[in-house]
């Protein structure tokens, strides 16, 4: 199932509406990817709040996710991680170094607004 990726403005959501495969992360991968370049981009959010599981290959992939869409000039955070998800990835001791995340959706583009502003005031 491929997951939709909305454009809202200088940024992407992608909302992950059921439990994935490996193969569908690897798409979204791929298609976020994409469509950074394609869109140019600042931000992508991920929202997982559907997902009530976090299995280490979908930690791995958000995480090379997020550097790949850094190395592609935006920026990414991660949204709704759901309590029991967050409590079983650290008992599980999977971790995303490097990658931001927040409560839900607006904190997520809130996040992606300060930190493209300080992007954009550094560079100048």
């Amino acid at each position: 199932m491929r997951v939709p990726i909305l454009k809202q403005g200088p940024y992407l959501i992608a909302s992950v509406q059921s439990a994935l495969t490996d193969a569908d992360l690897l798409q979204m991968r791929d298609d976020l990817a994409r469509l950074v370049g394609q869109h140019r981009s600042h931000g992508v959010v991920v929202d997982v709040t559907a997902l009530d599981v976090l299995d280490s290959f979908a930690a791995r992939t958000l995480r090379t996710m997020a550097y790949a869409i850094r190395l592609r000039g935006a920026q990414m955070v991660i949204v709704g991680i759901q309590p029991e998800v967050a409590f079983a990835m650290v008992q599980l001791g999977l971790s995303l170094p490097g990658v931001d995340t927040a409560l839900d959706l607006e904190e997520g583009l809130a996040l992606l607004n300060r930190k493209t502003s300080e992007d954009h005031a550094s560079e100048g």
